[in-house]
Parts: structure tokens; C-alpha cells; sequence
């Protein structure tokens, strides 16, 4: 699993980076952006599709956090 590292931007973009190959790239999508829910399948806007366990509350940003494919 790796880690990459998460940060959102003053206008609300989300992007991600990924250290090992050295990748960085805006989230076209994520599956759960909610107060109550947050995570799951993240999209980059290269196809990219990672899998982040889901959270009860969003975290503060930037965050690293561990991912699997998906």
C-alpha cells in the first residue's frame, strides 16, 4: 500500500501526490466528500484510481495517507 500525500487548495481543489513515482495530479473525483463520510474510490485527472478507507469526518489537510488501487 502506498502512501501519498493529500492537500486542498483555498478554492476547494484536491490534489494528490505520489512520493514513489514521484506523480502529482488533481482528483477528478472522490467517491465520499461529505462531513459524515469521506474517502473511498479518488480518481486523478491522468485515470489514476487509488482507494482510500473511509473516514467518519474529513481530515485536515495536507494529510498522508495510506492508499491501495482501485
Amino acid at each position: 500500500m502506498p502512501k501519498v500525500i493529500l492537500s486542498r487548495a483555498d478554492n476547494g481543489t484536491l490534489t494528490c501526490y505520489v512520493p514513489k513515482k514521484d506523480l502529482e495530479g488533481r482528483v477528478k473525483s472522490l467517491e465520499y466528500d461529505r462531513a459524515d463520510c469521506w474517502g473511498g474510490r479518488m480518481v486523478l485527472e491522468d485515470g489514476t484510481a487509488l482507494f482510500i478507507e473511509p473516514l467518519d469526518t474529513p481530515p485536515i489537510f495536507p494529510v498522508e495517507m495510506r492508499v491501495t488501487r482501485g
